[in-house]
C-alpha cells in the first residue's frame, strides 16, 4: 500500500501499542533481536512526534489464576502452571522496550489488549482515535485487539514488521489477507513516514 492511499496521522491523537513484548514470549521467536530493534526505532519515532506508547503485558497474580475456569482452554492451563506471574522477570516488557513515565502501561489477563484492562478507557482520556498495533502473536493479542479496538471505533494502523507469530503461514494469512478488512497495514518505514509528513 502507498503513503498516498493513506489517512494523515495526527501524532497527539495516536498511540503505538506495544503488546506482549515480554522475554517469555518475545524468546520463542527466532528473529527476536531484529523485531525488538524496529519496534525500538518505532517508539523513539512516536515519542519524537508526540504521540502516546501504550504498553500491554500478560502477567497473572494469584488471584487471577484462581479466577480462571476450567473452560478457557489457553489460559486455564496457564493458570496451573503458574507461568507469567506478575512479579516474574520473564513477564516484564522486555528490556530493549522499557516504559518511561507519561507512558500507558497495563497488565491483562486474557487474550485481547483491552477486554481484561483499562486501555480504551486511558486512551480516550487522552483523546486518542488512532492505534498502531504492534505485539506478539499476531494470531494472538493483535488479532484480539484488533478486533476489539475496530468495533470500538478506532482508525488501526497494524505494522506488518512489527508483530510475529511462531506460525509464519498464520502470521501472513492474518497480515496479507485478513487485517486489511480493518485496518491499514504498514510497514514500520512507512508509519515513520506518515509520522513525519
Amino acid at each position: 500500500m502507498t503513503s498516498t492511499s493513506l489517512p494523515s496521522i495526527d501524532p497527539r491523537r495516536t498511540a503505538l501499542l506495544v503488546m506482549d513484548f515480554q522475554p517469555a514470549i518475545v524468546g520463542s521467536l527466532p528473529d527476536a533481536d531484529a523485531l525488538l530493534d524496529r519496534t525500538a526505532d518505532t517508539i523513539a519515532a512516536v515519542r519524537a512526534a508526540g504521540g502516546t506508547i501504550g504498553y500491554v503485558r500478560v502477567a497473572f497474580e494469584d488471584a487471577d489464576c484462581a479466577a480462571i475456569p476450567e473452560t478457557n482452554k489457553a489460559f486455564s492451563q496457564l493458570a496451573k502452571a503458574r507461568v507469567l506471574q506478575s512479579d516474574d522477570a520473564v513477564s516484564a516488557v522486555h528490556e530493549k522496550l522499557t516504559p518511561q513515565s507519561g507512558d500507558i502501561v497495563v497488565r491483562k489477563v486474557r487474550i485481547g489488549g483491552m477486554s481484561t484492562t483499562d486501555l480504551d478507557q486511558q486512551l480516550r482520556e487522552r483523546g486518542i482515535d488512532t492505534l498502531v498495533l504492534s505485539g506478539v502473536a499476531t494470531s494472538g493479542v493483535v488479532l484480539s485487539t484488533l478486533t476489539d479496538a475496530a468495533d470500538k471505533d478506532y482508525r488501526l494502523f497494524v505494522l506488518s514488521d512489527g508483530v510475529a507469530d511462531s506460525d509464519p503461514e498464520v502470521h501472513d494469512v492474518l497480515v496479507n489477507k485478513v487485517f486489511a478488512r480493518s485496518a491499514y497495514v504498514i510497514d514500520t518505514a512507512e508509519f515513520r513516514g506518515l509520522l513525519s509528513a
